[in-house]
């Protein structure tokens, strides 16, 4: 593939599956957007904001592991592909200031800068593959395809009135998810063939790890500003240390095992597209989801933590763990075909834990998160110790 065009897309060289320094730039737009989301969410969580929530938690995953999977073909290091980068960068900060809005004043502006990024960035690749590669480059023709269909719903629903948008902009997000599975299906040229681009496993875990990281910071930020902001409440430090607790639990989850066991499996299988869609691109939705419902839950918890829990905010608190362990355990059955019971124990502890949401505060709602937390933790560190003890 380095033959046929030699400057435009990714060398083989070691130094091409570490996430380069644009990229690592192209991420800061996401720490914004995290934090948009998460303190829109944490004002106001009834149902329908939470619909609205994982519509958005959807686009914005979506947008980030499609750019991922380009700059994972692309040879970053070069000018057009870092002017892209800021181009995709301007978009996002626009996406991101809407977002707040988006399903009041500002949904047409929210879309246009979304579908722009998608787009824009798929049209690029066209270019990119426009010579040499018929694979790839009818690869991104179908993509561009559905991207431009999913397009003109987002902008539809930008003009229309928001019960009607909400709607539209679900089809949009129906759209884009159905297109890897049926392999961008387009009439007359068929679908995709199997594993047709050539990508770099190993890069796309460490930059899915890497937005796990984002996803971890941003709840660090938004708990300590609204630390800072209910100083004088009290509970707020009790609170800070579960919220802390979590956050560090979650991080130790998933990297202690399961990420070094998806790069792994990302690098050596002989269908590294399947299994980068099975792992990444799908797989860590879930994760990322999680984690950003787990911060709205630790913020709702400090800003009232001897107030009685809610089910509203329970499905925060304690949904977002539970979203958080399908996901980790997913990549780890994948990577490694070996299902962590103490994920499925976990989950079920933190489903059970519903039933005490009327009885307690929400501090204990969180305190008890963490320790369920802690458990998984703990039982999967002795498990995998005594395996790797049996199998020396």
């Amino acid at each position: 593939m380095a033959e046929n065009h030699p400057h435009w897309l990714r060398k083989e060289n070691t130094d091409q599956t570490k996430a380069s320094f644009p990229e690592l730039f192209f991420d800061l737009v996401f720490v914004f957007a995290l934090i948009q989301l998460s303190e829109t969410l944490s004002d106001d969580f009834s149902f329908g904001i939470a619909v609205e929530a994982v519509l958005f938690i959807f686009a914005l995953w979506w947008v980030w592991i499609h750019t991922t999977w380009v700059m994972d073909l692309l040879d970053t290091e070069i000018e057009p592909v870092r002017l892209l980068l800021f181009t995709l960068m301007f978009c996002g900060i626009v996406m991101a200031i809407a977002l707040p809005e988006a399903f009041k004043g500002m949904g047409l502006v929210f879309a246009v800068a979304y579908s722009a990024m998608q787009v824009s960035r798929s049209l690029f690749a066209l270019y990119a593959f426009r010579r040499g590669d018929p694979a790839s480059f009818m690869a991104f023709f179908r993509i561009t395809a559905w991207l431009t269909i999913s397009s003109t719903f987002w902008i539809t629903g930008g003009l229309s009135e928001p019960h009607v948008r909400v709607v539209l902009w679900i089809v949009a997000l129906v759209v884009e998810y159905t297109g890897p599975t049926v392999r961008y299906w387009v009439p007359l040229i068929g679908a995709s063939p199997r594993e047709t681009l050539d990508i770099d496993g190993e890069h796309l875990a460490e930059r899915s790890a890497l937005f796990v990281i984002i996803a971890l910071g941003e709840t660090i930020l938004t708990t300590g500003k609204h630390t800072f902001s209910n100083l004088e409440t009290e509970g707020t430090p009790w609170v800070l240390c579960f919220s802390f607790l979590t956050t560090v639990l979650m991080w130790w989850i998933y990297f202690h095992d399961g990420q070094e066991r998806a790069a792994d499996k990302a690098e050596g299988t002989s269908k590294p597209q399947t299994t980068a869609q099975y792992l990444f691109t799908y797989g860590h939705l879930p994760i990322v989801g999680g984690i950003i419902f787990t911060a709205v839950g630790e913020d709702f918890s400090l800003a009232h933590p001897y107030e009685p829990g809610t089910y509203n905010f329970a499905l925060a608190q304690l949904g977002g763990p539970i979203l958080f362990l399908a996901g980790t355990m997913w990549m780890k059955r994948v990577s490694s075909r070996v299902l962590p019971y103490s994920h499925v124990f976990g989950i079920g502890l933190l489903t059970a834990s519903f039933t005490l949401v009327p009885f307690v505060a929400n501090f204990v709602i969180q305190a008890l998160s963490g320790a369920i937390l802690l458990v998984v933790a703990v039982w999967e560190y002795v498990a995998l110790k005594h395996l790797r003890r049996s199998a020396a």
